[in-house]
């Protein structure tokens, strides 16, 4: 049976979108590619250099020059993948609380979007990739086969990220966290779209093995017709 060549993963941050992602790439046998990390990349990249997160001529330089590469984990340390900048491992700096705050506001820049989108739509091209983002379905790749977009409180999202951080080992107020969603969401506005065919899933009352299960359900019974069947 034909699986969905491309599949989408939109929603607002720190709703799941990165753990289900990967996860249902694994099952499938897929490429996950979480497109963030590539504003992660150019945003860590600026931070290191002394770039102001204000200068957009800078950083859509940074953008349009800067030579990314999204690599299957190289080091056995619980990533989910590697992210090479001008051939220099930056993964380890992607999540910091730096690059949390200031991720939005550089990722909010049209020119530094559109050159990161050609770098994405070239990824997807190649097919059978599980694609992880905010616009994924809707604008970067808006032909793919199967659009999710994952729904989750402030509040369910905030101890999510918090837990993340803690588990970083860094410390950091859960209301400081929940404070900082709350205004990446603002930032995060314009560029977070909701695919007008896509499967939602409220992420607050799902953990990811049932959301990958009611997927798969909807891949069998909506797209393939109900006489197909997944390989669980």
């Amino acid at each position: 049976m034909q699986l969905p060549s491309v599949i989408t993963i939109d929603g607002p941050a720190a709703a799941g979108k990165s753990t289900l992602g990967y996860l249902l790439a694994q099952r499938l046998g897929y490429t996950y590619f979480d497109t963030g990390v590539l504003y992660r990349a150019i945003t860590c990249l600026a931070l290191r250099r002394g770039t102001s997160p204000d200068d957009e001529e800078a950083l859509t330089k940074l953008a349009q020059t800067a030579q990314l590469q999204v690599l299957p984990p190289t080091v056995a340390d619980g990533r989910q993948y590697t992210v090479l900048a001008n051939d220099i491992d930056i993964t380890s700096g992607l999540r910091e609380v730096t690059v949390d705050r200031n991720v939005s506001t550089i990722s909010s820049y049209p020119a530094v979007r559109t050159a990161l989108r050609e770098q994405q739509r070239r990824i997807g091209a190649q097919g059978q990739v599980v694609m992880v983002g905010r616009d994924i379905g809707t604008v970067v790749m808006p032909k793919a086969d199967l659009k999710v977009f994952l729904h989750a409180s402030v509040e369910a999202r905030a101890a999510r990220r918090h837990a993340d951080v803690l588990e970083r080992g860094e410390a950091l107020p859960s209301v400081t966290v929940e404070a900082d969603l709350v205004r990446r969401d603002a930032l995060d506005a314009s560029n977070t779209f909701r695919p007008q065919d896509a499967l939602v899933l409220d992420t607050d009352h799902l953990t990811p093995e049932q959301e990958i299960e009611a997927i798969l359900q909807h891949i069998e019974t909506r797209l393939w017709g109900p006489t197909h069947r997944v390989e669980r």
